[in-house]
Formats: structure tokens, sequence, C-alpha cells
């Protein structure tokens, strides 16, 4: 039993509440992505929402909820026609699990009775028991990315489709896509971040107030779940009975050519890409004015449906924080407030309980000249700042413009998490052979399964043309795809790096690796050396942002302990393959190759990276030396990493051809 929807009203989700029941008003507004730190009720008011919604009509015993009013012709368990007999049901709120498979995802064939009788037997997936209800992924942003694709398909299509070796199926997916995430954990692809219609930010309440309620109602729950529920039973039936009055309603809402002008304007002045978020806007307004009971669009919807459907679109790259310049929206929508937003908007009074009444709540500023380009880097000190306080140290300076870089990646073949870096045994990629199945069988190989069944048939008794199948003969299609590996930067932040045009440049340099990681959906880490040790600045982590943020405040100064930043890289390692040991490691070591620090630092600097290489860990060294002398440091130290060097200029992706060849030699 979940806890019922008003236990989250004391945290300050007035937003959220707000997003999931115009949702559950117009499901074609296209879902919520819930974006918030850890312990903010995220889950428990999505689970809420389920009990608030209607109840549905299905075809009895079809396994694809059909609605008996409009049955899907193509549901594999039709034809219902004529109507026959229907059930009213709850609405279902399914729950996918990040470790899903596709097969749990989408369905399953038994391709053995496919093979052996040409029969669609097929076991229905999340997708076709969330059809007309809600599917919920809790840490979207942590889904791998086959899974994200064939969500992204049938959010799109209203369907899902199963292909396996010529036999199909097809059947109706339309369902309310909510998903949550805590943002230090990584983003989500762009694609995927524009299917969600709406998107909120929640936070715990610093009121003390406030946090004492909720942790009274949430004893009070787990005292007596029933007694507590039936506490609540009355708002909840009236939130529910509200909901179906804005349904009845929305269809007479009418959206004037004002408003449309409203909405295409905020797209146009916030360069919002393509039309869907228009669309989104509008959806959003129209839900707005039928959950207040207005029959006409009014300049407070728009502005609200902005500050819900335009945050999360307004992203240029994922170190861009989420958010609308308030005051910017309001100029657009005052400029284009002179036409009316409908023809007879002065008749309907707005009501007083509506959403809108008050117009927007606060979203997080953007804080640059258009809105918000600038992206999340706080701003650093300029050239000839004074020194921070601390022996040598100095103020951090800011990372130059990032670059496209080149594709390093790990030597070898891996069985890793689902990425884009390096070549890895995969469920998906081109097929490279077969094998007999471990498990169920998920990617069939045909021609192999054929070959094994073949010198069987007279044995088996066949007579007929079909090929008499058994389990033993089924092949599992072998892949080669691509894996996400963990890039752990070990950045010599020390005095003979200082330099503040060079430090500029090696800040912009890690920057363009650390893009060049989101993109791959690889996990990453930061480990800094200057003075007398290292630092974690950043533990194995999918979140690229925090690992700029820590980047962009880092300081500078002092010696060169990089037998100590080798070291406590190396511990990293070590801890990280206890807790992910399919995920290989590229060690990316940003130096000039100096080592002042400590007793015989030379020596100690290269016992260090002789362990990196007797572990045959993949590395590269971003040489930063400068200047018209160079020692070649940074060349030996790759030399015992087992790895290979590259200057700053070379890690560019327009210049010399041939540096992951030379890594996988190196490597190999």
């Amino acid at each position: 039993m979940s806890t019922p929807f008003p236990f989250t009203a004391v945290v300050g989700q007035d937003d959220l509440r707000l997003a999931l029941l115009l949702n559950a008003v117009s499901p074609a507004v296209g879902g919520v992505l819930v974006r918030g730190e850890k312990g903010t009720a995220k889950s428990t008011a999505v689970r809420a929402l389920s009990a608030l919604l209607p109840a549905v009509d299905v075809v009895a015993g079809c396994r694809f909820s059909c609605d008996p009013a409009a049955p899907d012709p193509a549901c594999p368990d039709g034809p219902h026609h004529p109507p026959g007999a229907f059930e009213s049901r709850p609405a279902r709120m399914v729950e996918l699990p990040v470790g899903a498979s596709e097969d749990r995802l989408v369905g399953a064939l038994d391709i053995e009775r496919a093979l052996a009788e040409g029969v669609k037997a097929f076991e229905p997936g999340l997708l076709a028991d969330a059809h007309r209800g809600i599917l919920y992924v809790d840490e979207v942003n942590l889904l791998h990315d086959h899974l994200v694709d064939l969500l992204l398909d049938a959010a799109a299509m209203g369907a899902s489709y199963v292909e396996r070796e010529g036999v199909s199926v097809r059947h109706a997916a339309r369902f309310l896509l909510v998903g949550t995430m805590n943002p230090e954990e990584g983003e989500l692809r762009p694609q995927l971040l524009d299917r969600f219609g709406l998107t909120v930010e929640v936070a715990a309440s610093r009121e003390p107030d406030q946090r004492v309620e909720v942790v009274r109602r949430r004893l009070a729950y787990d005292d007596d779940p029933a007694g507590f529920t039936a506490r609540w039973a009355d708002e909840e039936a009236a939130v529910r009975q509200r909901i179906v009055a804005a349904r009845e309603l929305l269809p007479s809402v009418r959206l004037g050519d004002g408003a449309l002008r409203q909405i295409a304007a905020t797209c146009a002045a916030f360069e919002v890409d393509g039309m869907r978020a228009d669309i989104v806007m509008a959806r959003t307004a129209t839900a707005l004015a039928a959950w207040a009971g207005r029959t006409v669009v009014l300049a407070e919807d728009v502005r609200q449906a902005a500050l819900l459907a335009l945050p999360h679109r307004r992203r240029r790259n994922p170190f861009d924080a989420p958010g609308l310049d308030e005051d910017r929206l309001d100029q657009t929508l005052e400029e284009f407030s002179g036409d009316d937003l409908s023809d007879d908007e002065s008749d309907d009074d707005p009501d007083p309980d509506g959403p809108g009444g008050g117009g927007g709540r606060p979203a997080p500023e953007d804080g640059g000249p258009q809105g918000g380009d600038t992206g999340a880097r706080p701003e650093a000190a300029e050239d000839g700042a004074p020194q921070a306080s601390g022996a040598g140290e100095q103020s951090p300076v800011r990372a130059a413009e990032p670059f496209r870089t080149k594709a390093l990646s790990v030597p070898g073949i891996g069985e890793g998490a689902a990425g884009r870096r390096s070549r890895a045994r995969t469920e998906h990629g081109r097929t490279t052979g077969a094998r007999r199945p471990r498990g169920a069988l998920t990617k069939l190989h045909l021609a192999a399964t054929v070959q094994a069944a073949a010198p069987h048939q007279r044995a088996r008794g066949r007579s007929g043309p079909g090929l008499v199948i058994r389990r033993d003969d089924l092949r599992q299609a072998a892949r080669e795809g691509r894996e996400g590996n963990l890039v752990l930067f070990v950045v010599d932040a020390s005095g003979s790096m200082a330099a503040r045009q060079r430090m500029s440049a090696v800040k912009g340099a890690v920057l363009s690796l650390l893009l060049d990681a989101y993109q791959r959906r690889d996990k990453v880490g930061l480990v800094t050396f200057r003075g007398a040790s290292a630092d974690v600045a950043l533990p194995p982590t999918s979140s690229v942002d925090a690992a700029a943020a820590r980047l962009e405040s880092l300081p500078t100064g002092g010696r060169t302990p990089l037998a100590a930043g080798l070291l406590k890289a190396h511990d990293v390692l070590r801890v990280e393959r206890l807790r992910d040991p399919a995920r290989r490691a590229l060690v990316v070591v940003v130096t000039d190759g100096r080592a002042t620090g400590g007793p015989e630092p030379v020596a100690l600097a290269g016992r260090a990276a002789r362990l990196f290489a007797a572990e045959g860990v993949a590395s590269v060294v971003v040489d930063c030396e400068s200047g018209p002398v160079r020692l070649g440091l940074a060349g030996q130290l790759a030399g015992e990493l087992g790895g290979t060097a590259v200057t700053l200029d070379e890690l560019r992706a327009d210049s010399i051809a041939g540096l992951v060849k030379d890594v996988q030699r190196r490597a190999a």
C-alpha cells in the first residue's frame, strides 16, 4: 500500500503535484521527469498518483488492456469484434527496473514454438502492462541505452514492436511516462529528456516545522497504514472526482490565437529545439484551464506551462543547468499580450483555487544574457587576481573552451555495462558468432540453429516440410557492441602547472574529455595531486556535471607529488573493481611529467607507474609541457605506464590520426 498523495504536500512539492495531476487530466501532455536530491519523496508522490487515477474499462481476458469502445485491431489477443464482455479495473502503475532485460520490457516470443509450429506464442512485457496506465522508471538516468531506445520508440509511436527472425508482434502501448532521477548520478540522454513533457525540481524543505510534520506523518503511516490511508480517503476521493471532471471539460477548452502566439513566441525567445515544446505547452495550458474549471486558456496558464515544459529543453550541453529566466518569460508574454487570448476571455473568471492564479513558481535563474546558455560552471577569477591563502597556491583558473577529442578506448574486448567507448560482448551490436544460450534465449542465431538441428531430422521422424526443433538445437547470437568504461582522470595541479594560461588550457582539455565521457556513457572519477599529497576530488560516478564543477574550482600551486597521485589512483581502481568488476578502466594522467614531492620522487613515480602496467590498465598521458625546451618526461611516464603520450594539440579530433591505434598497440 502506498502512502497517500497528501503526504508530499508538506515538503514544498506543489510543482510536482501539479505536473502529475495535469498528466492525469491529459495524458497527451507527455509525462513528467522529476529531478531532485535523494530522500525527497519523489517515488512516494509518483506511486500515490496511481490511486488517484480513474478506473479504466478493458476487454475481458485481454492481456493488452484494449478499450472495449475502441479495441486495437492488431491486438495479439484479438480481434475484439464485435465488442464482448468488459471489466473495470484500477489504472496500473508499472515499474521498470533499471536492470531489466529487453525481453522483460517489450515481451518475448517462444521462438522454439514459432520455428517448430509456426505460431506466435507471445508473453507480454512491461510495455503491454503499462498500456493506458503509468510507466514509472526510478533512476531513469541510469537506464541502459538499448532500453532507452525502446522506450523512445514506444512513446513516439504509441505501440510496441517485437521482431524475431521474421516473426513479429505489434500491440498498442500508450502510457503516462514518469521518471525520477538524482542529477548527482548523471544526466539523461537529450533524446529521452525531450520525450518528457514536463519537468520539476524537488528539494527537501529547510523549515523545521515542515520537516517535523513529514516525520510525524511517516511514523503514523508506519504504525497504522490502513488507518492513515482512511484518514485521507475523503480528500483523495475529491481529487479523483476533480480529475474526472477536468477530463470531461478538457475537450471544451478553447486555446485562442492569442494564447498560441504567446506559446510560439515564448518557445522562439528561449530558442528551444524543434516544435515539441510548442505542442507540449499548448496541451499543458489547456489542461491547466480544465483543472481550474475553465473553458478558456489564460495568460497565467501559458506562463505556468512554460515553467513546467521548457527548463529541461534549454540545455545545450550536460554542464548547462536547467532553468528558465522568469523576468525574460514575463517580458515575452507581456510583449504578446495585446492580442485577445480567446474570443470571450472576459466572460470567464479564473478559478481563484486554480493552479495559475499566483503566476509561476520560482525556477532556477539562468544567469546569462541569453537566459542560461553560459552553463553551470561558476565564475572563475580573472587573470591577475590575488593569490589565495596558502604558500604557493593560486586562485582557480577558468577552463578554456572545450573541443571535440579523439576517441580513446581500452584495448581488447570487455563485458561491461553498455556504452559507446570500447569493444565488448553485449546483447546488442553486430553478430560475430553463435553459442548455446545461458538461460532464456533472447537473440536467436537462425543459421546456427538450423545447422544444429539438421543432422537429427531423420532420427526425430521428420515427415513434413517443417524442421523438428528441440531446445538443445537453439543457438544464441554472440554479438559485439560497445561498453562504457571508468575514465579516471589524474590531474597535476602543482606549481609546475600553475601558469594561468597553461592551466586554463589543461582544464579545457579535461573538460573536453569529460564531455566525451558523457556522450559515451562512462563513469568518471577525478584524482588531483599538489603540495605534499593527492586527493580524490570525485569518487567514480556517472555525473560528469559534478566532475566539471570540481575541476572548475581546482586550485593550483605547490610541489609535484606525482607518485602520490598515481598511488591514489591505483587505490581508487582497486576499490572500484570490487564494486563493478566488469567495468574496465582508462586512466588519463594530465601532467608535464615532473616529480618533485617526497623522497626520491622520480624513482617512486616510476615504481607507481609500473603497477598500472603490470595489471594491464589502459592509460593515456596528456603531456602539458610547453615552451621551447622540453624534457619529454611525460613520454617517459607513458612508457612506464604501458600507455601512450599525447600533447594537448594532438588530443583534438582533427589532429594527427592514429592515436587510438597507438594506444591499443602499446597496451597489447
